[in-house]
């Protein structure tokens, strides 16, 4: 469903953000894409979405490449980004149709969707009230049903739980296994290693731009000598000392 051929993406002169990054992820696979702030993975993900253009390589979704296909491919995968905001004067209703008729919807098929993704995803005793009232779980609710509202193959999580207390990570968790059972795709990018280890099937360790170690738990742990993803990258960080990368502020590497 997923697969990165060598994906690379150089700012300015020599600044190396993601350094020939080739993985695949399948149908109803949880694939982490793990790393601290500032190791390449946002900026994976913005290449994935066509929204930034790699350096090399290439990144195909569904048997598609992304650089013949870039528009049709953003049509095939879903974001959900603890960055994205909602527009505040707005209903859930009125966004979830919003976006399913920017999507190609027609208006019968975008009221059934937004009916269904409030059974889903327990919307309904808020779906009129405008998102300005929303508590943050409430509103991760939203921003979780919108990156389904096309149902897209594929789904990227960019740091889904950051910001959220016990309660909204849990509807994070849940919503992460809805999307294994529904047998979507999914790439997950965050820095807290002990809830990535709850959530993925296998894993990607992301540093300076390089994919270091990848596989299940069991692999890495018997690759790297370390019981934990938390003392796999502390050794990381001990082998390979940090090199400071500074880039341009509209291209975050998360």
């Amino acid at each position: 469903m997923i697969c990165l051929e060598g994906l690379t993406k150089i700012f300015g002169a020599d600044v190396k953000a993601v350094d020939e990054l080739s993985l695949q992820v399948g149908a109803g696979e949880v694939y982490g894409l793990l790393g601290p702030n500032g190791a390449g993975k946002t900026t994976t993900l913005r290449m994935i979405m066509g929204l930034l253009p790699p350096t090399s390589g290439d990144a195909r979704i569904q048997g598609s490449a992304l650089s013949e296909r870039a528009q049709q491919i953003k049509r095939l995968i879903g974001l959900v980004s603890a960055s994205a905001g909602l527009y505040q004067w707005l209903t859930p209703r009125e966004i979830l149709r919003y976006f399913a008729i920017g999507f190609g919807l027609s208006e019968r098929q975008a009221i059934d969707r937004t009916e269904e993704l409030s059974e889903i995803m327990e919307l309904r005793e808020f779906l009129d009230r405008r998102c300005t009232t929303l508590s943050t779980g409430q509103a991760q609710r939203v921003n979780l049903a919108r990156a389904l509202v096309h149902d897209p193959p594929v789904v990227l999580l960019d740091e889904p739980t950051r910001g959220l207390d016990v309660v909204g990570a849990k509807v994070v968790f849940d919503y992460v296994q809805f999307l294994r059972q529904a047998n979507k795709a999914i790439i997950l990018c965050t820095h807290q290693l002990e809830e990535a280890e709850r959530f993925c099937d296998r894993f990607g360790l992301l540093y300076q731009g390089k994919l270091r170690y990848e596989g299940t738990l069991t692999e890495l742990q018997t690759a790297t000598g370390q019981p934990t993803l938390v003392e796999m990258f502390l050794r990381l960080l001990r082998d390979n000392p940090i090199e400071k990368v500074e880039e341009p502020l509209d291209a975050s590497t998360g």
